[in-house]
């Protein structure tokens, strides 16, 4: 986690930005999102996913229940059909 210190007239606002792996690659948040916020802002097909946090497979019931945190790893993985 790292902090970012901004001087606003005479007030401070400090973030807190937490670094979280999302398929192999770090991102960091400033604020709490939960799995569902993730996958909307990266506008994923929401009926087509399957995602691992901190290697285990959550249920479509909790995407929107649990909240990254800092060191957390997720991996949204799409389907695709073929044939």
């Amino acid at each position: 986690m790292f902090k970012w210190v901004w001087l606003l007239g005479n007030k401070v606002l400090i973030v807190f930005m937490e670094k979280i792996l999302l398929n192999s690659a770090e991102y960091n948040i400033d604020k709490s999102i939960t799995i569902l916020d993730l996958i909307k802002y990266f506008h994923y097909n929401l009926d087509l996913l399957v995602v691992e946090y901190n290697g285990t497979i959550c249920t479509k019931s909790d995407w929107n229940i649990i909240n990254v945190k800092t060191k957390d790893i997720l991996e949204i993985i799409t389907i695709v059909g073929g044939g």
